[in-house]
């Protein structure tokens, strides 16, 4: 349980005790040669002890003494306490870690030991913000996507100073998810646009259509809808029912996963590597012929390139085997193996935006709803409406989560991930969130006894090199979900139940380099004085990522603090105008919250449009 550190010292009922006893002593008779030394002395002290006499009966702070006792001035000091340094600058984004890259602002260094402002958002609220290794993407109250960072611009690591461009406009985007080369969008339409990550690949041709003029003769002019980046839209490969649409997208490094409103999971190759530990749930599909890529877009048919995506542990069985163990029979692994003869005879280019034009449905999830996906670097992850989770995907570190009896490197087929081993037979376990990136992954379980309390459980498995397992323990390989300490099973005092509840996690963010954050939602259950979120962070801190000011990579989740000691807590509020990033008032009176992210070695707090 997360409780306050303050504690009431009682030094002000000794106060009036001193000030009696300097009375006293000031009464006794003094030799004559000390009387001008006594009366100054006398008048002195007098002075003092009317002085503190007053602070103490009027409720005044004095030295070393504790606060009042009063609600009001109990409010006051947690107010105080939870003070974050943005509070009184309006609207603006705390950022810390690595800024080699020029991801965090063009004026800070390139490592930033503490929370620090960046000016780049200043009074800017965001839909969503994303992070890579080189570039990084955000959507602004507009639902304009903006880009930036040396991989972006094109330029050496080290030399970008150049600040985030406009890139795709007029789609009211609401969600981003990146990968080395390519920026996913989600619109609130259900459309799922995707463009390049580095500007020189998005210069749009003089001529050249785009999904704004979806006609073959283009009216995107008349409507004002001309484009002036390269960007395509990722169609799926059957119509969805009436009123379907994707609501979801979360993206690995090589494959994309996208859900439907109806509970549909579709996989999108982003690159011919996307299926190498069978991450994408199928291997046949196909692409669009490389020589009909600039007419993809006009209403006839075109002709496609057949793919089968073999996973390498099935292409090759002995390619970790040594060459006493391996076959004389048994051939090296060959592309023609891993991608097909037709795919290798067409000459496919994976590095253009359109190689690859649509979404497949998964086969084995046909009549499973899911109501939420997610994306390891080579594994993927579905949660079903019940509150179960299905996994599949490279499982070399134990990321599934399948246990120690599964040793199987790659699981070609979603299986079912227990996540009540070691708990009592009467405990009903269901899961609410799954959360991926990387090497790692994390499950918030809620636990259910049979007396009808209920209590959240934050697990993890996988890469826990660096101590992102959150159990203080550095594993490189955790196979069976394991409790991360301080952030599980914690309950507070609801004023409105008058009971114990559980404190849910309300988002993890975590690092595909290894280091998380986790944000408490404290405020739910808490009365007066209640003020923010709770921050927690643990994992790989050699950038100074986790915001302690120091490196040393931390196995326990802990809280950030401020500048000033206290806690660092997220905050929401009414803000008086947000803008978008051109600088322009979009709207006013907007409730926004900070969010927390986890990028690659550096972490981000912005604002967001609740």
């Amino acid at each position: 349980m997360l409780r306050g550190t303050s504690r009431a010292l009682g030094n002000a009922a000794v106060a009036p005790m001193r000030v009696a006893g300097s009375r006293r002593l000031f009464s006794q008779t003094v030799r004559n040669t000390q009387r001008n030394k006594l009366v100054y002395a006398l008048v002195t002290s007098s002075v003092a002890a009317g002085t503190l006499w007053y602070n103490v009966s009027n409720g005044s702070v004095v030295y070393n003494d504790a606060p009042s006792s009063s609600p009001e001035s109990t409010v006051k000091a947690a107010n105080a306490s939870a003070k974050t340094i943005l509070e009184d600058e309006g609207l603006s984004a705390l950022v810390w870690g690595s800024n080699k890259t020029h991801l965090l602002d063009e004026e800070l260094p390139e490592s930033i030991r503490v929370p620090t402002s960046s000016y780049w958002f200043k009074n800017v609220a965001l839909r969503d913000l994303a992070l890579h290794e080189n570039h990084a993407a955000c959507i602004d109250a507009r639902g304009d996507v903006y880009q930036w960072g040396d991989g972006f611009f094109g330029k050496e690591p080290g030399s970008s100073h150049a600040r985030p461009q406009l890139t795709l406009k007029g789609k009211n985007i609401t969600q981003l998810q990146l990968t080395r080369s390519r920026v996913f969008a989600l619109s609130a339409s259900g459309h799922i646009y995707v463009l390049s990550s580095r500007q020189a690949d998005q210069t749009l041709l003089r001529g050249a259509q785009t999904p704004a003029s979806t006609p073959w003769w283009g009216t995107g002019w008349l409507w004002g809808e001309e484009e002036q980046v390269d960007f395509a839209e990722i169609t799926p490969n059957e119509k969805l029912k009436r009123r379907e649409r994707f609501v979801q997208i979360s993206a690995g490094t090589d494959h994309l996963l996208a859900l439907t409103s109806d509970g549909r999971t579709f996989a999108h190759p982003i690159t011919l590597n996307a299926n190498s530990h069978g991450q994408l749930g199928f291997r046949k599909c196909d692409v669009p012929a490389p020589a009909d890529l600039e007419r993809v877009h006009l209403p006839h048919q075109h002709p496609r390139v057949s793919l089968e995506l073999t996973p390498k542990s099935i292409a090759d069985p002995y390619a970790k085997s040594s060459p006493g163990i391996r076959p004389v029979g048994s051939a090296p692994r060959a592309t023609e193996a891993l991608i097909g003869k037709e795919a290798v005879a067409a000459g496919l280019d994976e590095s253009n935006i359109r190689w690859s034009d649509r979404l497949f449905e998964i086969p084995s999830l046909r009549g499973v709803k899911a109501d939420r996906v997610a994306a390891g670097g080579r594994s993927s992850f579905v949660k079903t409406s019940d509150g179960r989770v299905l996994g599949w995907g490279a499982n070399e570190y134990g990321q599934i989560g399948l246990g120690g009896n599964i040793t199987l490197d790659t699981i070609t087929v979603p299986t079912e991930v227990i996540l009540w081993r070691m708990t009592p037979g009467g405990t009903r376990t269901k899961c609410l969130d799954i959360f991926a990136a990387g090497d790692l992954t994390m499950f918030e379980v809620e636990r259910t006894d049979g007396s009808g309390n209920s209590y959240i459980d934050v697990l993890s498995c996988g890469n826990g090199q660096y101590g992102g397992l959150g159990n203080a323990l550095y594993s490189n390989a955790q196979s069976s979900p394991v409790r991360a300490k301080n952030v599980s099973g914690l309950l507070e005092y609801s004023e409105t139940h008058k009971n114990l509840q559980p404190i849910v996690p309300e988002t993890i963010s975590i690092s595909p380099t290894g280091h998380v954050l986790l944000t408490l939602d404290t405020r739910r259950h808490a009365g007066p004085g209640a003020n923010g979120r709770d921050v927690m962070a643990w994992g790989a801190n050699f950038d100074y990522q986790l915001g302690t000011g120091k490196r040393g990579s931390q196995s326990t989740p802990t809280l950030i603090e401020t500048v000033e000691g206290g806690r660092f807590m997220l905050q929401s509020k009414r803000a008086d105008e947000v803008r978008d990033m051109q600088g322009k008032v979009w709207k006013k009176g907007v409730e926004v919250e900070q969010r927390a992210v986890a990028g690659w070695n550096n972490s981000v707090v912005y604002w967001r449009i609740r």
